[in-house]
């Protein structure tokens, strides 16, 4: 029998970072996953075997300390999901500054910084590492303009990746910044064009036609590529 992979998946106490681990459970995966505060993520406890770790990805010391607990466990997949939609009012200059700075932090600086700890964690060779983009980070799409810092943040998150690529040297690893589609969760709201179950199933079926590939791939849930 093929050996179990081991993922880790930041941010799964709801929505599409929960609907992550219950896909990759049900594919006989073994799972760690973060949350913020431990004590609300009833629905991710409910999920048999999963390891539970707390996690601010803000927060450069906690990183570090999950990096210094998960020392020497190798993981197939490391998939960054946490992410914030911003500011009420998403004019430019009129957010305040505060909510503006944590939007891009959290968006687009964190998970760029979380992945270069964890680097040398993911499996050589086969290895993948995938953000938690969106469509909406296209600057060739001039959607959702109620949304312009979200989208500017999930550009700057997309830009900052193919710089964190190019930095790789030789390392052959597999990058994907995938959108999940229009889903309904929190963010997303009730009136989205998908449920959780089929975009984290399609995300999970991503993964696996990308394993082993190399190189930074934009794509949807549907294995759609995306223009940058």
């Amino acid at each position: 029998m093929p050996a179990t992979k081991n993922a880790l998946i930041i941010g799964a106490s709801r929505g599409l970072g929960l609907g992550l681990v219950q896909r990759l459970k049900e594919d006989g995966w073994a799972v760690t996953a973060t949350v913020r505060d431990t004590h609300k993520a009833d629905k991710l406890h409910a999920v048999a075997d999963v390891q539970i770790e707390q996690l601010d990805m803000d927060d450069a010391q906690s990183v570090s300390d999950l990096h210094q607990r998960l020392q020497g466990q190798v993981f197939d997949l490391l998939f960054v999901n946490a992410g914030i939609k911003g500011p009420d009012d998403q004019t430019p200059g009129a957010a305040p500054a505060q909510e503006v700075a944590q939007l891009f932090l959290t968006n687009s600086v964190a998970p760029i910084s979380l992945a270069q700890h964890f680097t040398d964690s993911l499996r050589a060779d086969t290895g993948v590492l995938a953000f938690m983009s969106s469509v909406l980070g296209s600057i060739t799409s001039p959607d959702a303009p109620e949304l312009a810092l979200y989208k500017a943040s999930k550009a700057a998150l997309n830009s900052l990746t193919n710089t964190y690529v190019s930095q790789l040297g030789e390392r052959k690893l597999t990058v994907l910044s995938l959108h999940p589609g229009w889903v309904k969760t929190d963010m997303g709201g009730e009136g989205a064009q998908i449920d959780v179950a089929t975009s984290t199933r399609g995300l999970v079926d991503v993964i696996n036609a990308y394993t082993g590939k190399g190189g930074h791939y934009f794509l949807d849930y549907q294995g759609q590529t995306i223009v940058w």
